[in-house]
Parts: C-alpha cells; structure tokens; sequence
C-alpha cells in the first residue's frame, strides 16, 4: 500500500474550530462532505445512519438547547447530525462524524462536535423516532480566522500530552 503523507498531515492537523463567519456552505463542498459519510466503513457494512443536515437558524438554536456547551452549534451557520438507525454502533457513528470533519478540513471548512446531553430533546427538535440514536452534532462553517486565533491564544488547554503518557505496551500498567 502506498503511503500518503497528506492524510497523515491532515488526521495529525485536524482541529475543532468554535468560531464561524455566518456565510454557508457551498452546495458543493456540502456535498462532498456528506459523500465522505456515505462512504465511511461500517460494521458488516450495514451503514445503519441517517445524516441530517441542519441550515434553519431556529432549528440550530433549537438543537443547541439540547446540550449543555454548545457556543459552537449557535455560533455556525449549519450543522450535520449522524443519526443512528435502530441497532446502529457508536463506533460506526463515531467513524462516519470523524469522516465529516476531516473532509470538511480537506475543503477549508471548520468543525465542531457537539453533544446532546438530552437526547429526547434533540429527537424532538428533528423528528428522530425513539428508537434511533441521536447524540452527537457536528456544527460546520468558514472559521473566522480572528476569532479563532483570540480565542486560542487565552485558552489555557492547547497542545498535547507525551506520547509515554498515552501508549502503552501490551498491558495498561
């Protein structure tokens, strides 16, 4: 298999980006991010998900009520919502939303994940049937540069722990 620094550049660079200018997406780059998705492995392929995409400012504002820190939902101009069909995993989900966000990156476009803390609240505000997972959002826009680097520069949480912090060596002590 031939290697791509690229990707491992973009996967190494990836982001949250909280800030947003209020332009939308480009029907195109929407597109592309939503084909990326589509395209995610799944367990015994079942693609067991449903994405939904959110570009009504009310219905944003209406989602953000269903987290408890969700500045980034309200702050972007749409958001994508994997919906977890009945017998979905969580890591299926959780590939397909990684999925969205590095696309997005690829295309210049920032991201943020977000959670549903209520969950019945988020199912209702989308009309998502109770027994379909519907935890987490993914708030997408052009990040405001400015924004972002203010934001970044008083923020005490940057950089990563050590590598020796992290790994271990076949077994967790």
């Amino acid at each position: 298999m031939e290697r791509s620094p690229a990707v491992y550049r973009a996967v190494r660079s990836l982001r949250v980006v909280r800030h947003f200018r209020p332009d939308p997406l480009s029907d195109e780059d929407r597109t592309a991010i939503l084909e990326a998705a589509r395209w995610t492995g799944s367990s015994k392929n079942r693609q067991n998900w449903v994405f939904v995409v959110i570009r009504e400012r009310e219905r944003l504002d209406r989602l953000a009520e269903c987290g408890d820190f969700t500045t980034p939902l309200r702050n972007a101009p749409e958001a994508i919502v994997p919906v977890g069909l009945p017998g979905s995993y969580e890591w299926d989900l959780g590939r397909a939303s990684q999925n969205i966000m590095l696309a997005a990156a690829a295309l210049g476009i920032g991201s943020c994940p977000v959670t549903m803390h209520r969950e019945d609240c988020a199912r209702d505000v989308l009309g998502v049937p109770a027994d379909h997972r519907c935890r987490y959002v993914i708030a997408l826009g052009h990040p405001d540069e400015e924004a972002e680097r203010e934001a970044r520069t008083r923020s005490p949480l940057h950089g990563r722990k050590s590598f020796d912090e992290v790994v271990r060596w076949e077994t967790f002590t």
